[in-house]
């Protein structure tokens, strides 16, 4: 098992540290959680510790943990020294190399990677001091997340926010697994979650599609070294790490966002888009009658089929097949009759498309491979490799 030590500077943003030791031991990581004084006055040491199941350290001058641990041991016993929210105090303190209290002693002492998630009002981000600060730790080899931007509780908007915790789980666990960077060079175009065709203002044709399987897949190859463009239908989930996203609505978007970020050295197209849309959009709500409106209906372009006849396809194209019966022998038809080189195929019938797990077979020209039934994020680490060794 992984562990990380969590440093929680003192700062409003310090609740969402909680969700984070939620999301960490959810996904089998350990945390041990040091409070700063600051961080004490937003969060408490029992709600961590209850979270964590660690003890939580708070203070330089406890005898007792002196002696049993200590500092110089607790800073090296983790395999990631993590700071969220990472203030501009301790920005500064850690880049002058400052050590008057346990956070910034372990700091100085610890000779593990270090991640910091930025928490602080825009004028502090935008500062020279801090953007010195940042510098200088980027150069000592620290990762300092850039933070996300949008309303704060001091009423003003920019870049500062805290990255929401599951973004900083995955710079986390691309932190403790680190790839072996075997795409370094490539480009790679993901799509992923569904397509939403609208019917009128208010109402429109969608499926199920999270979105989950083709962010973790994006955030894989990313974490392997390649640059990846995401074109991403309307889902709620935060940016991986080192992936540039595209937000799309509808399928004809989609379908322009995916030639516009060509050439590609493979195309991982796990959107499930929408077969069809409305003929016409009604410019006002359709509204109740006695008689069910009868829509008209016309088909999306297919993206996958139409990539795979383009002058500019991908030397890799991989397709996505959610089916709910025969599985393998749908998704080994859908191959030749979309003229891909993969298709990953999943059995959607329980609750793939809204959960953390999926069972998937890899169809090839060879044959079908099926693998156990995984978290998404580990299924995507091994489609990740097999991309790299077919590139």
């Amino acid at each position: 098992m992984k562990r990380i030590l969590l440093i929680v500077g003192g700062g409003i943003a310090a609740y969402k540290a909680c969700e984070l030791v939620r999301l960490c031991r959810k996904a089998g990581i350990d945390v041990t959680c040091v409070l700063t004084e600051g961080g004490t006055h937003f969060v408490t040491p029992m709600t961590l510790a209850a979270l964590s199941e660690n003890q939580v350290y708070t203070t330089l001058w406890d005898l007792k943990d002196e002696a049993e641990m200590g500092h110089i041991q607790l800073s090296r016993n983790a395999d990631l020294v993590v700071i969220a929210p990472a203030t501009a105090d301790l920005l500064a303190r850690m880049a002058a190399g400052i050590a008057d209290d346990l956070a910034t002693t372990l700091l100085l002492a610890t000779d593990k990677p270090v991640l910091m998630a930025p928490a602080m009002n825009v004028r502090m981000w935008d500062h020279a001091a801090t953007r010195r600060n940042v510098a200088t730790l980027r150069g000592d080899g620290v990762t300092v997340m850039a933070p996300d931007e949008g309303p704060m509780a001091c009423g003003e908007y920019g870049p500062g926010r805290l990255p929401e915790p599951e973004a900083i789980l995955a710079a986390i666990e691309q932190a403790l697994h680190p790839a072996s960077h075997r795409l370094n060079g490539k480009h790679v175009l993901v799509t992923a979650g569904p397509t939403h065709e609208p019917i009128d203002p208010v109402r429109y044709i969608a499926n199920r599609s999270s979105g989950k399987q083709g962010f973790e897949i994006a955030a894989a190859l990313a974490a392997s070294g390649a640059r990846v463009t995401l074109v991403a239908g309307p889902v709620a989930l935060a940016t991986p790490p080192g992936v540039t996203r595209i937000d799309v609505e509808t399928a004809r978007e989609m379908a322009a966002a995916v030639d516009a970020a060509l050439p590609a050295d493979a195309a991982v197209m796990v959107a499930a888009v929408a077969d069809w849309r409305s003929e016409g959009m009604a410019d006002q709500k359709i509204k109740k009658d006695k008689a069910a409106p009868t829509l008209m209906l016309t088909e999306n372009p297919d993206i996958l089929a139409n990539l795979a006849k383009s002058a500019r396809r991908p030397a890799l194209l991989i397709g996505f097949a959610a089916e709910t019966e025969r599985v393998v022998e749908h998704a080994t038809a859908k191959r030749a009759r979309k003229g891909v080189d993969w298709i990953v195929a999943n059995d959607v019938s329980g609750d793939v498309m809204g959960g953390d797990a999926n069972k998937v077979h890899i169809v090839t020209a060879t044959g079908a491979e099926s693998w156990d039934r995984l978290p998404k994020r580990d299924v995507a680490r091994r489609l990740a490799d097999r991309i790299a060794d077919a590139l």
